[in-house]
């Protein structure tokens, strides 16, 4: 007999595809953007200080290093702005505060319950860096020179000129007016009225003695007008009498300098000084 050979049929059977159903987003709540904005400021900080000095040498190291490198000095009435990089000034300012902070705690004062020194160590460092010792961190202020057309060579007094600065032996202010006489040649550049308020002001802004600074500004006065002669008279209140030591607050201290034609001519040396008092 015949074997009838069954034959088998194979279906193939398509695949099953899943449905799978999308979730609804959820939109992040305000909560949750705070969050995000915490971390990112966080994040941001972080980042700039590694940027800042990957190697965790301190700022004012890594400044101080640059500044020996040139063999150039750094007391405290001297200028540094030419070490400083772009945006390193308020890297300085964290680090200033966090030695601040410590000098605080050695104080034994309790910033973190006390609300009144909660923030002062940063506020002392903003103060110090950016306001009252700006003048050693900033380049020196443009001064706008015109020529001397009229060829002017009378005497020209500028003042009183306000003065803060700070005694660099206690850190104490020193707080008072300056007078400035100059006497141009024909040849001089005149500069304007303000620039004498804010070059005297950068110079001010340092920790310093009171003789030192007239002197700085004279110099400076000189190298850039030029002229045959300049006087410089300061009168000022010094808090390191008046708030400490034997404090006596009537005490002040008046200094001059007197340069070229004001050394050497007595009579237009009593002119300035006579102008003077009937200021």
């Amino acid at each position: 007999m015949a074997t009838k050979k069954s034959s088998t049929k194979t279906t193939s059977k398509a695949p099953v595809k899943k449905t799978v159903s999308a979730k609804p987003v959820q939109k992040s709540s305000p909560l949750t953007k705070a969050a995000k904005q915490v971390t990112e400021q966080a994040t941001k900080r972080v980042t700039k200080k590694a940027n800042k000095n990957d190697s965790g040498t301190p700022l004012s190291v890594v400044i101080r290093r640059r500044i020996e490198a040139q063999k150039a000095r750094f007391h405290a009435n001297d200028n540094i702005a030419a070490f400083i990089k772009p945006g390193e000034l308020e890297g300085l300012v964290d680090e200033v505060a966090e030695k601040m902070q410590a000098v605080l705690e050695s104080l034994v004062i309790d910033t973190e319950s006390d609300h009144n020194t909660k923030n002062t160590s940063q506020r002392v460092a903003k103060m110090f860096v950016k306001e009252v010792f700006n003048g050693r961190y900033i380049e020196q202020p443009t001064l706008t020179k015109f020529p001397n057309v009229s060829r002017l060579n009378e005497l020209m007094i500028i003042g009183p000129i306000t003065v803060r600065s700070a005694c660099s032996h206690h850190l104490c202010p020193i707080m008072g007016r300056i007078w400035i006489g100059v006497l141009p040649s024909k040849e001089s550049a005149l500069i304007g009225l303000s620039k004498y308020s804010r070059l005297t002001e950068w110079v001010m802004c340092r920790p310093q003695i009171q003789e030192e600074a007239v002197v700085e500004l004279a110099d400076m006065l000189e190298k850039k007008i030029k002229p045959i002669g300049v006087a410089i008279v300061m009168d000022a209140d010094h808090f390191c009498m008046q708030w400490r030591g034997v404090k006596d607050r009537d005490s002040k201290m008046v200094n001059s300098v007197m340069r070229g034609a004001f050394l050497k001519d007595s009579n237009l040396r009593r002119e300035f000084l006579s102008l003077l008092d009937k200021r």
